[in-house]
């Protein structure tokens, strides 16, 4: 007669429960490397690209359509420079700035007037939304207009799985593949004010004739370790930590997409994990062919 199997404490099946969720923790959050191997990855989908070739370096669920939060702002900077508006024209926030977008803290309050060009500064630098919302507002033809031209723009970059609704990221109806961001970010990278302002650590602009002060929502932007040549943060609770670069990484320019990371310090400590792991593989495939020579 066999021996009856003994059943679980209730302490022992959590345990085991816990045990189980972490290993497949770990499991899905590897990506894959352009070596075979893979690297230890917390954004949920990630692409690196090598900009020169257009090759594949490092590839996590890239193909997964998400919401894209505020790297929306990179097409809604590209949309107004492609019309090629005034941007010294000045624009005046409205109550409409405010209530088409959900409510969310920003020091520029109704009836600031700033320039279309501040408006771009602060919306691609600090993220501001009603910055952002300002630009769909007052482009020829109004929001729906501008809507529609984001989307053509999506379209003639090859930007299948990418869809607008709006301009600031905060509806999860703006939803793209990490693919698809890479070629944004590509096109981006050929405007100068967006790499500018995208990579600039601080600015001021006057409201009511007090300045207000702006910092770069990436903490990487301020560091000398790095090479960033464009930059564009988002959060939404439905999209995650997001982050997308043009930056120069083991002397390859790279472009470099994280989307929906844990929590808000994850997407850097991807970015830097990122770097490591192409450090240390420049270095290995370095000395494997120093040796075979």
């Amino acid at each position: 007669m066999g021996t009856p199997q003994r059943k679980l404490h209730s302490l022992e099946s959590v345990v085991a429960a816990c045990a189980l969720f972490f290993v497949l923790a770990i499991s899905v959050g590897f990506a894959q490397a352009g070596s075979g191997k893979s690297v230890f990855l917390r954004s949920s989908s990630a692409l690196v690209q090598d900009v020169e070739t257009g090759d594949v370096v490092i590839d996590k669920n890239s193909d997964a359509v998400v919401p894209i939060a505020s790297i929306t702002k990179l097409m809604t900077a590209m949309v107004i420079l492609d019309r090629g508006l005034d941007l010294q024209q000045r624009i005046v926030l409205s109550r409409e700035d405010i209530g088409s977008v959900k409510v969310t803290r920003s020091r520029l309050r109704t009836g600031t007037a700033l320039t279309r060009e501040e408006l771009l500064m602060v919306a691609l630098m600090a993220s501001e939304n009603r910055a952002a919302a300002a630009l769909g507002r007052t482009y020829p033809g109004g929001m729906p207009a501008f809507v529609t031209a984001m989307n053509a723009k999506a379209e003639t970059l090859g930007m299948t799985d990418s869809h607008f609704a709006e301009p600031t990221g905060l509806w999860p109806a703006n939803v793209a593949s990490a693919r698809d961001l890479a070629k944004l970010v590509r096109a981006a990278h050929a405007y100068p004010l967006i790499r500018e302002y995208s990579t600039r650590g601080k600015a001021r602009v006057m409201s009511f004739r007090r300045p207000l002060n702006f910092v770069n929502t990436n903490a990487l932007v301020h560091s000398s370790y790095w090479e960033i040549d464009l930059s564009k943060t988002g959060y939404i609770s439905q999209a995650g930590r997001c982050l997308v670069m043009h930056v120069r990484m083991a002397d390859k320019d790279l472009i470099v997409v994280l989307l929906n990371s844990w929590s808000k310090r994850s997407r850097i400590g991807d970015a830097n994990r990122i770097r490591e792991w192409l450090e240390k593989h420049i270095e290995l495939t370095a000395s494997a062919a120093g040796s075979s020579s």
